[in-house]
């Protein structure tokens, strides 16, 4: 079963519906026994209007005689509303002890967490609203990277999309793998998608120090990752002995002097290799990681992939231009 509300993402209810249902069609061709019988239920049934203004039928909620196996948990704009309906939150809160597994798909996790199901547990939601899920309840190990994860029979992906790679993985703990590789050949989706949702996400935004001082090192490296960044140099430059700056820096960045430079030097990175052909080597030098070997540590390290892999993947395409 999976819960809707107003304001889901359609993508957190069509994605992993679509799954499910070409899993018992997959089933079907391969021979096998078995299936899902998929229900879409909001907690006042009827139709629900989701954010991107796509309106869905649903149907009621079911009273507690009936038997859900696997209950999935949409995500949108409209989950901090959900977190709040308390009918809705005790629903789910005595309807998952029931159930062989729970899921939760981008910030449906807050659904999940303001049902008290998730408290000790590690889980993932969308990379950009991970602080906002740890800071509401920390109680819970957010961990802003996986696409999905499992912790016992609680199951948490990432947003949109990452609602169909985590029910690919429930449809191969339910029906095997070639069940699940079918369906995701079906769906032209990685069966297990490379990396980590890291290496989807914008920038994070870095707070500026308060010290103009400390402020006018940070531009400095931002301006020239491939600078001389060691610390002493940009202690340096701050008029601060090494200590006393690396103190200062961390605490007012939140991030330690060399940390902070090897993440704009990766984002440098990231950015040559989105719009330009030069070789791994030339990225490298000219954002200040030094070989080839240097920067795929740091993607491996960050993001979870390789220089390569994300350039096939991220790189613009050339813009074709017409004779004048």
């Amino acid at each position: 079963m999976i819960v809707a509300f107003d304001g889901l993402q359609p993508l957190d209810v069509v994605g992993p519906h679509e799954v499910f249902a070409g899993a018992t069609k997959a089933s079907a061709a391969l021979g096998r026994a078995g299936g899902y019988r998929v229900t879409v239920a909001s907690r006042q049934g009827g139709p629900v209007r989701a954010e991107s203004g796509l309106e869905l039928g649903t149907a009621s909620l079911p009273g507690a005689a009936e038997r859900i196996d696997t209950l999935v948990l949409a995500g949108g704009t409209g989950a901090d509303a959900a977190s709040a309906d308390e009918a809705l939150v005790a629903w789910i809160a005595g309807t998952a002890p029931r159930c062989r597994r729970v899921a939760t798909v981008c910030s449906g996790a807050f659904l999940g967490a303001a049902a008290g199901l998730l408290e000790g547990r590690r889980v993932t939601t969308h990379w950009a609203r991970a602080g906002q899920l740890r800071e509401a309840y920390p109680g819970l190990a957010v961990d802003p990277d996986p696409i999905y994860l499992r912790d016992g029979k609680y199951w948490s992906s990432a947003g949109v999309t990452a609602g169909i790679d985590l029910s690919l993985a429930l449809v191969q703990e339910d029906l095997g793998v070639d069940v699940a590789q079918t369906v995701a050949r079906w769906l032209v989706m990685f069966l297990h998608r490379p990396g980590g949702q890291t290496q989807f996400a914008s920038p994070v935004w870095v707070p500026r120090a308060e010290r103009s001082t400390v402020r006018a090192v940070q531009t400095l490296v931002e301006a020239a990752p491939g600078g001389d960044h060691r610390v002493p140099v940009l202690a340096a430059a701050a008029a601060m002995s090494v200590r006393h700056f690396s103190r200062v820096f961390t605490a007012e960045v939140g991030e330690t002097p060399s940390r902070f430079v090897e993440r704009t030097r990766l984002e440098a990175a990231r950015r040559e290799l989105e719009t330009t052909g030069d070789t791994l080597d030339v990225v490298a030098e000219r954002c200040g990681l030094g070989s080839a070997e240097t920067l795929r540590r740091v993607f491996h390290r960050h993001l979870g992939t390789s220089p390569d892999a994300y350039r096939r993947r991220f790189r613009a395409a050339p813009t074709e231009r017409t004779p004048a």
